[in-house]
């Protein structure tokens, strides 16, 4: 009977998912109306493409085409990206590139000024291209690894930070920061004084909501905590969603409440960067094709987020 109950919850769920993206406004859901620029990852479309054994990056043109059919306004490029080769295409199905995800490595002495001329030569190729927004992840010891950066790596992680973004800002870029899980970890101590310990002019932050959530064990108080904390200094935010703490295929109703999201933003006045980055884990279901997930997540992000168009 419990199983039976559960079942009936999920279908009944979901029916009202259905329901409702159904009811969007058309208005709503065409992609640029109303100055809603929604953009996504490139890694959400990898992810997708290689659960059905196929290569996003082995045909931009292709992969490119799906993006700008599923209703998308603009994509940013992961850290490998190939600028030269991606632009032409970009402009070819419509897409434009506000914002680029670059890794560096800044909690060593040692690798600081490397990493940071590596940033900058490919910042200033992307802004030859329209982008507006750097987003980086200094990369941790072992990314998923069970080490932790010591109070020395963090002080230099957050000080090389900075100094990036103060020479970002001399080219007229944003520098955005970014976390995954492990950063929330001890205390958040190194996800908070990559925000107290950088100037705010240097360091905005690009807030990925569910990272903040399943680092704090899937907390919406830590979540929003951050959002009442930071708020002022988002300039992107990284859309995901999960249903009882599994990535879902679709941005859809879910765990984190993204209305509530939203409705802060725009009493905050603060108007970010829109990025999906719609992901599946090993125990995500497995019902969608990729066009048609992110055609109903932008549809559902065009929803959530209205309020925030220009």
């Amino acid at each position: 009977m419990k199983d039976q109950a559960q079942s009936r919850r999920d279908f009944l769920k979901s029916a009202a998912i259905a329901t409702a993206l159904s009811a969007i406004p058309e208005a709503v859901t065409k992609a640029g109306t109303g100055g809603l620029h929604v953009a996504c990852n490139q890694y959400s479309w990898e992810v997708f493409y290689a659960r059905e054994k196929k290569d996003f990056n082995a045909s931009l043109d292709a992969g490119l085409a799906d993006v700008a059919a599923s209703g998308i306004d603009g994509f940013e490029p992961g850290a490998d990206a190939k600028i030269d080769q991606l632009v032409p295409l970009l402009r070819k199905h419509g897409l434009q590139m506000r914002s680029l995800y670059v890794n560096s490595t800044l909690h060593e002495p040692s690798h600081v000024d490397q990493s940071i001329g590596e940033v900058l030569a490919t910042a200033a190729k992307a802004k030859a291209a329209g982008t507006q927004i750097i987003v980086t992840n200094p990369s941790p010891i072992r990314w998923g690894g069970p080490e932790n950066k010591t109070d020395e790596q963090i002080e230099t992680q957050a000080e090389a930070l900075n100094t990036l973004g103060a020479r970002l800002r001399q080219m007229g870029l944003t520098l955005a920061y970014h976390n995954h899980d492990v950063e929330l970890r001890n205390a958040a101590r190194e996800f908070h004084h990559m925000m107290v310990g950088t100037d705010p002019k240097n360091v905005t932050l690009c807030l990925d909501a569910h990272w903040v959530y399943r680092g704090s064990g899937n907390s919406q108080v830590a979540l929003f905590d951050v959002l009442k904390l930071y708020g002022p200094r988002v300039t992107e935010l990284h859309l995901r969603q999960s249903r009882q703490g599994v990535w879902t295929e679709v941005f859809m109703p879910g765990d984190i409440d993204y209305p509530r999201l939203a409705e802060h933003l725009l009493k905050i006045g603060i108007k970010p960067l829109l990025v999906l980055e719609q992901a599946i884990e090993d125990s995500s279901p497995n019902t969608t094709k990729p066009v048609e997930a992110f055609t109903r997540s932008t549809q559902y992000a065009r929803q959530v987020f209205a309020g925030l168009a220009v």
